[in-house]
């Protein structure tokens, strides 16, 4: 199973998402979201970390993060 880490803007709807693969994603995207949760100074950015077997399975199931534009490096 996968981590992966969502990095979502509520106003304008744009997101990053970046994949943890590997036995130890799920851990590694966790502590990539508290990281960044630590240093984040816009409230517009929600910042998720999410496990699963594949993205497409995520973007069924939150699909909310995947409406707007995917920025650059982003898998999905």
């Amino acid at each position: 199973m996968s981590g992966y880490l969502i990095e979502y803007n509520r106003s304008t709807r744009d997101r990053l998402v970046t994949a943890f693969e590997g036995k130890d994603g799920p851990q590694r995207a966790l502590a990539e979201r508290l990281r960044r949760e630590r240093e984040r100074t816009d409230g517009e950015w929600e910042i998720v970390s999410l496990n699963s077997n594949s993205v497409e399975t995520i973007m069924k199931t939150h699909s909310r993060y995947f409406s707007g534009h995917r920025l650059t490096n982003s898998v999905a």
